[in-house]
């Protein structure tokens, strides 16, 4: 084998007739090289059109993200709907300007404590909204204690003697009534005697009624019942008998509270509580 000489071109070896061989794997070398070279210029362009490396790891951030956006803020209770969420709102001036729940939760905060029906417009003054959307609200929320079966409802009563003013309370549901009154009145007296409720039927059907046309009606004096429906404010006076100059009596809005009632259109008709003909005797006044 030739030795190849060190220094010099191939040209100026060959003039002088010496031949250069290349080592063995030389040419695979550069072959190699060459495809390398050409592969680099060829397909860069390409990889940069393709998408990143990274992006499966963008596509998880992504995906984190958007569940944390969805998690619950700790306290706040969910919506029971498939509505979007409510946008977050809050109240005016120190210590209250933080977020808050949504508007039926507190809604329904106030009148768990409420010891009265409250109206719309104290409710709206409160929650800074307008009454409009808190009325939609307690609407909504009726429906959804009727719906979910609950043991309380959300009724609107009359807060005036005529009903003309209302407000918002929670009561027991009278599917429940006879489980509640047990509660109730487990080893207690009733509130009101038979002779007061009485009374008191009297003048819710027949208000405005004087004193003396109540007694006449219950066939005894009822000056005495008349004086304790006063006292207990279920009963005020409205005026006096244009003819007589009698006092005339007419139920509060605190009847139509405890009787869980909007107005007296609402008071069950009496022909289906009254004994027929036959049942009643009649005097011979001949």
């Amino acid at each position: 084998m030739t030795e190849q000489p060190m220094g010099g071109g191939a040209a100026f070896w060959a003039a002088r007739g010496v031949r250069i061989e290349p080592e063995a794997g030389d040419e695979d070398e550069v072959e190699n090289l060459v495809a390398e070279v050409e592969t680099e210029d060829v397909l860069e362009p390409a990889r940069s059109e393709e998408a990143p490396a990274d992006e499966p790891e963008l596509e998880v951030v992504e995906q984190v993200a958007e569940q944390i956006e969805e998690t619950p803020v700790p306290g706040f209770p969910q919506q029971r709907t498939s509505e979007a969420a409510e946008p977050a709102w809050q109240l005016t001036g120190g210590e209250l300007a933080s977020p808050l729940p949504p508007l039926k939760t507190c809604i329904e905060a106030i009148l768990m404590v409420v010891d009265e029906p409250t109206t719309v417009v104290m409710l709206a003054q409160v929650l800074e909204r307008p009454k409009t959307e808190v009325a939609a609200a307690l609407v909504e929320l009726a429906e959804e204690y009727t719906v979910l079966g609950r043991g309380f409802e959300l009724r609107e009563v009359g807060i005036g003697g005529d009903g003309a003013d209302t407000g918002w309370r929670v009561y027991s549901r009278a599917e429940c009534a006879p489980v509640v009154e047990r509660f109730v009145r487990d080893g207690q007296q009733a509130k009101l005697t038979q002779a007061a409720l009485e009374t008191l039927a009297v003048v819710a059907y027949r208000q405005p009624v004087s004193r003396s046309k109540v007694s006449a009606i219950r066939g005894v004096n009822c000056d005495g019942v008349m004086r304790t429906l006063l006292a207990r404010g279920l009963v005020e006076e409205f005026g006096n008998d244009h003819e007589t100059g009698a006092v005339l009596y007419q139920t509060t809005g605190f009847f139509l509270e405890r009787m869980g009632l909007k107005s007296l259109d609402e008071l069950p008709d009496l022909a289906p509580l009254l004994p027929s003909a036959a049942d009643v005797d009649v005097e011979d006044f001949a």
